[in-house]
């Protein structure tokens, strides 16, 4: 083998239009929010593996209501859709404004709001799937 040289792209986005374009990584978040929500023994979980997987949970619902705050720009202001997503944002604002912590609470907290969004998402692309606008 040769050692070729490795040469990388830094993104500049600060306005996150090209994430905005992206698809959500939903599949593996999914299934990390139903085996955190199937737990029922944690005497074997360790604080850091707790941490690690609240920090996971707390990154994606960030991005994933972002996410929804973009496609929700397209609903009419006064519609009941519109009503309900700003309803589970604000609630999602409330529960991200509190630091993530090392335990089974936290990370299970965190795993029914990446959940509700998701849910919420799901019913916005059902009713406005190209109300999608970069900010």
């Amino acid at each position: 083998m040769t050692d070729a040289p490795r040469t990388c792209a830094v993104l500049y986005d600060p306005d996150g239009t090209t994430a905005a374009q992206l698809p959500l990584d939903r599949g593996p978040h999914l299934s990390l929010v139903m085996a955190v929500l199937a737990w029922t023994d944690t005497a074997d979980q360790r604080e850091s593996d707790l941490a690690q997987i609240a920090l996971q949970l707390t990154e994606h619902a960030r991005i994933v209501a972002a996410d929804l705050r973009r496609r929700a720009v397209g609903l009419p202001e006064d519609s009941r859709r519109r009503v309900l997503v700003d309803v589970v944002l604000a609630e999602a604002n409330r529960r991200l404004s509190m630091p993530a912590q090392g335990t089974v609470t936290c990370c299970q907290n965190r795993a029914r709001l990446v959940r509700a969004l998701y849910e919420r998402l799901d019913r916005v692309d059902r009713v406005a799937p190209r109300a999608i606008t970069a900010p």
